[in-house]
């Protein structure tokens, strides 16, 4: 399998697209002015505590108060260390209100939401996540080798005895230090123990609310977490941008010979490489299957739903074979577009409903295997006696959709609209309500060009026989700034 990062950096964002094999896995976006706060670490004040939800709002310094539920808070002991309890603790034993607290953003403001936080704080290096508050040592689930896995355990507590660090803190063996040296250890030991040595000067010399760490750009934080012996290649629009990265590199994963190129062709890296048309794609609700087959995704608040559609029918004969196929394509498909789309959340694909039981476990083992690409942690339910397969994804920052598109102020974010026949039958029941409480003869209609035109047109013989049966005159204003449902009804 082979895979490439495109970079491309302006004044206004940072957009990086992971290829595999030609096609776009995912896409990450940070716009400057609104640049995420995940991983960054704050000294807080609780603001209010909630018994009832079992969580607190803390004012770290954001537009709105941060949230944090109380198995996120973590007892400290005299040593600074966190306490192991099996004792559960409500959050009014836990947090007071005015009292200080130095947590970490867990996942940023998604919508109405706050941010939300937590006391364990991690500080991430390229093959360790360092915990200065545990004395746990521990290993990415996703290494399943357990050779390997001892392996790597036993290196790391090599290098913490020979770098004298032991029982200053805990350690998480990353998914990306599979095949790490003990050397590769202690460099990511020794790059931890400056920064956290930095943040908690920080925290110590600060009492107020303030920033006390700030995580890496995206470039850097993309390079440090996605590349892999399986990424042959970097490309990245912006000079300075890609010195960096060469220099990152070189001073924490020197073992990778990726190739990383200063791009400086005429067209837009992404236009280049497609990206620009696979990102409009990825904004849209349908998405076209090689086969006869379509996805038609809808985010909504609660949850996404996805519902696999067959655009034919070859035959009574070949027709369990042809559902197979479609829904075969169409799982691998719906595990791309989660990781394109970031959705997160609950998720309920309706796959075409399957008699044959073979066909259902097929579908549930192809699914599941196209789910192991992702980044996210990924928890899915077998097919219900309905058809559907229940899953969530992890959600951690905001989806593509979210990002880049805004409520629609037309249509209140129902995407649809009253039709023009509705709004002129609303127009007519607000025509009968004015003339019994007025005396006027005359009564004004504002509305859009399509609602006026319809209304003198096939309208016209309603509205004749309504002027008739109210003995008033209704004359007609087009207002071009009104929406289709927007009218008014005045006294004229």
């Amino acid at each position: 399998m082979s895979e490439e990062i495109l970079i491309n950096v302006t004044l206004m964002e940072t957009r990086v697209a992971l290829i595999e094999n030609g096609l776009l896995q995912e896409i990450f976006i940070e716009r400057h002015n609104k640049r995420g706060h995940v991983g960054d670490v704050f000294i807080g004040k609780v603001v209010r505590v909630m018994p009832g939800m079992e969580a607190a709002f803390v004012d770290i310094g954001l537009e709105k108060a941060a949230f944090i539920h109380s198995s996120d808070v973590a007892e400290i002991d005299a040593a600074g260390f966190e306490v192991r309890s099996d004792e559960h603790k409500n959050v009014h034993e836990l947090l007071r209100e005015g009292q200080s607290l130095v947590v970490q953003v867990a996942k940023d403001a998604i919508s109405t939401k706050g941010a939300r936080l937590t006391t364990h704080v991690t500080l991430p290096s390229r093959n360790l996540v360092y915990l200065p508050r545990s004395k746990h040592l521990g290993i990415s689930q996703r290494l399943d080798d357990e050779e390997e896995r001892e392996r790597l355990l036993t290196q790391l507590k090599e290098s913490l005895a020979e770098e004298d660090f032991e029982e200053q803190g805990g350690f998480i063996i990353r998914t990306a230090a599979e095949s790490a040296s003990k050397e590769e250890f202690k460099e990511d030991i020794r790059y931890l123990k400056r920064l956290w040595n930095k943040v908690d000067q920080r925290i110590t010399k600060n009492g107020d609310i303030t920033n006390v760490y700030r995580e890496v750009p995206l470039f850097i934080r993309t390079v440090r977490d996605l590349i892999t012996p399986q990424v042959d290649k970097i490309r990245i629009d912006n000079k300075e941008s890609c010195d960096q990265i060469k220099q990152f590199l070189e001073d924490f994963i020197p073992e990778f010979e990726t190739d990383v190129e200063f791009y400086e062709g005429d067209r837009p890296i992404f236009d280049m490489y497609g990206i620009e048309d696979e990102i409009n794609k990825a904004l849209g609700r349908g998405v076209k299957l090689k086969s006869v087959g379509d996805l038609i995704i809808d985010q909504t608040e609660a949850m996404t739903t996805i519902d696999v559609n067959t655009g034919g029918y070859v035959g009574s004969r070949n027709h369990a074979e042809t559902i197979l196929k479609t829904n075969l394509e169409a799982a691998t498909a719906i595990a791309r577009q989660l990781r394109v789309r970031n959705l997160g959340g609950i998720i309920i694909v309706d796959f075409i409903d399957m008699l044959d039981p073979e066909h259902q476990r097929q579908i549930q083992r192809t699914f599941t295997k196209a789910l192991e690409k992702d980044h996210a942690r990924t928890s899915i339910t077998g097919i219900s006696q309905l058809g559907l397969i229940e899953m969530t994804r992890k959600r951690t920052r905001e989806s593509l959709g979210q990002i880049l598109n805004s409520h629609c102020p037309v249509c209140d974010g129902r995407g649809t609209l009253k039709s023009a026949e509705t709004v002129c039958y609303e127009i007519f029941r607000e025509i009968l309500r004015i003339v019994r409480a007025y005396e006027n003869d005359v009564l004004q209609v504002t509305a859009s060009q399509l609602v006026v035109d319809r209304l003198l047109d096939e309208e016209s013989d309603t509205l004749a026989e309504l002027e008739e049966l109210v003995g008033k005159t209704v004359k007609f204003e087009v207002e071009p700034m009104y929406t289709q449902e927007q009218f008014d009804v005045v006294l004229y």
